[in-house]
């Protein structure tokens, strides 16, 4: 139980301490990139399935 106590004790003060956070416009650009992404490959795959949507609508209609 003390092991646990340590460990957790020792996790809050590296938190406090130890990590660089970063500043706020820093989050800002960061997010602003993952939308960016996000949004480009969420269109990336739109049109991957309106092709692969029309090329079976294709293979079906010719009855293979």
């Amino acid at each position: 139980m003390e092991g646990l106590i340590l460990a957790i004790k020792e996790s809050y003060n590296e938190l406090l301490h130890k990590v660089t956070w970063p500043s706020f416009q820093n989050l800002l650009s960061s997010t602003t990139v993952v939308l960016i992404a996000s949004a480009i490959i969420a269109l990336i795959v739109l049109v991957m399935d309106i092709a692969s949507n029309n090329v079976l609508k294709v293979i079906y209609s010719l009855g293979l």
